[in-house]
C-alpha cells in the first residue's frame, strides 16, 4: 500500500535562508529540505536578504538569524513586518532566553527556533509555520514583563514605513557610517542620501540623526553594536 503524501510534500516552497555562517545554511537546508520540499535561497547579511528578497518576490519563507553583523537586534525583523507582511518569518538564535523570544514574536515573527534545536524540531517548526501556526520553543512561558516596551513597539512600527532604501541608510548609519560612505557604498550622492536621513528622521520622530540611531537602538540585542557618529547637516 503506498503511502499518503503530506499536503506539504507535494508542494515545492521557495525558502530563504539568512545566516552569516555557511556551515550552519546548509544545516539550515538538510533540516528543512525533511520538512518540504524546497527551493532555496541564501543570504549571509541584511543587505544581501533584501536584494534576495527583491529578486525573489513570491517566497513563501523566511529563517533569520538575529544575530547578522548588520541586523542591529530586532531592526531587521521589523522592518520585514512592513515590506513584506504575508511572508513567514522563523528566527533561528543562539541567544534563545525567554526575553529574547518573546521580543521576537512580538516584533512579528511566526516562530522562533534555537540554534541548539535538532532536526526534527526544525522540521516540526517549519511544517507548523507553513500551516500558519505561530511556534514556540519547548517549554517557554511568556512573561508580561519580558515583553518589550510601547516605545519600542512604536519605533517598530515607524520602521516598518521605510522604504528599502531609507532602511539600507538608517543600517548604515547605525553602523557608524558617514555621509559621504553610505553615498560610496550605495553608489549615490550626497545630497540623495541626505534626502533619504530627512525622510527617515520624520517617519522616526527623530530631531536629528544621532536621535534616530537611538531609536533603532530600542530594537537592539546589545545596545553597544550601535554606534552613532557626530551629526551631519541633512537638510
Amino acid at each position: 500500500m503506498s503511502q499518503a503524501v503530506s499536503p506539504h510534500e507535494s508542494l515545492r516552497y521557495r525558502v530563504v535562508i539568512v545566516d552569516d555562517h555557511p556551515l550552519y545554511r546548509v544545516a539550515l537546508k538538510g533540516a528543512v529540505s525533511a520538512a518540504c520540499s524546497a527551493e532555496f535561497h541564501e543570504a549571509d547579511s541584511v543587505a544581501s536578504m533584501f536584494g534576495t528578497l527583491e529578486r525573489h518576490p513570491d517566497v513563501d519563507l523566511l529563517l533569520l538569524d538575529l544575530n547578522l553583523p548588520d541586523a542591529h537586534g530586532f531592526n531587521a525583523l521589523a522592518y520585514l513586518r512592513g515590506s513584506h507582511p504575508q511572508l513567514p518569518v522563523i528566527v533561528v538564535s543562539a541567544m534563545d532566553d525567554s526575553a529574547t523570544v518573546h521580543k521576537t514574536m512580538a516584533f512579528g515573527a511566526q516562530g522562533f527556533l534555537s540554534k541548539s534545536a535538532d532536526a526534527a524540531s526544525i522540521r516540526e517548526c517549519v511544517q507548523a509555520v507553513l500551516r500558519g501556526d505561530l511556534v514556540l520553543p519547548s517549554g517557554y512561558r511568556a512573561e508580561s514583563s519580558q515583553a518589550p516596551d510601547a516605545g519600542a513597539l512604536e519605533v517598530a512600527e515607524h520602521l516598518a514605513q521605510l522604504t528599502p532604501q531609507q532602511f539600507r541608510v538608517l543600517t548604515m548609519l547605525c553602523s557608524g557610517r558617514l555621509n559621504k560612505q553610505i553615498a560610496h557604498d550605495l553608489q549615490i550622492t550626497e545630497a540623495t542620501v541626505k534626502a533619504h536621513m530627512t525622510a527617515i528622521m520624520r517617519k522616526l520622530g527623530a530631531a536629528n540623526r544621532t536621535q534616530a540611531v537611538l531609536l533603532a537602538a530600542r530594537l537592539t540585542l546589545n545596545a553597544d553594536e550601535i554606534r552613532p557618529q557626530p551629526d551631519e547637516r541633512d537638510d
